[in-house]
């Protein structure tokens, strides 16, 4: 099992999780952070510290294609490990419907 981010991050972008995680295993896009399933250690630590319900283990269903999302992005996007403040929308626009498809960027973040 791993954990990883759907699409109820895009165009929120907590990162409370990100200081929670002992592995540094979470990637910065430019809306929304992925895990690299690869390298979590399915500790679950980082699930309870979302605002927006955006992480959840691999065996929920229907998280397939969600494991191999987090995989492409987190291997182009840059590690985070520090807390920033969440995007200006953020509280607006968690649990908006289809944000993969109206909300999503491909570009990387900063990291750091």
């Amino acid at each position: 099992m791993t954990y990883i981010v759907t699409d109820n991050c895009i165009a929120c972008k907590y990162t409370d999780c990100v200081e929670v995680c002992p592995v540094d295993c979470f990637y910065e896009g430019e809306n929304m952070l992925v895990i690299h399933p690869d390298e979590c250690i399915d500790c679950g630590v980082c699930e309870p510290e979302c605002p927006a319900d955006a992480i959840r283990p691999d065996t929920e269903p229907y998280m397939e294609k969600w494991v191999e999302f987090n995989r492409k992005y987190s291997e182009s996007w840059p590690v985070i490990i520090t807390k920033k403040d969440q995007l200006p929308d953020a509280e607006a626009l968690d649990g908006v419907a289809n944000k993969l498809e109206t909300h999503f960027s491909e570009q990387p973040g900063e990291g750091g």
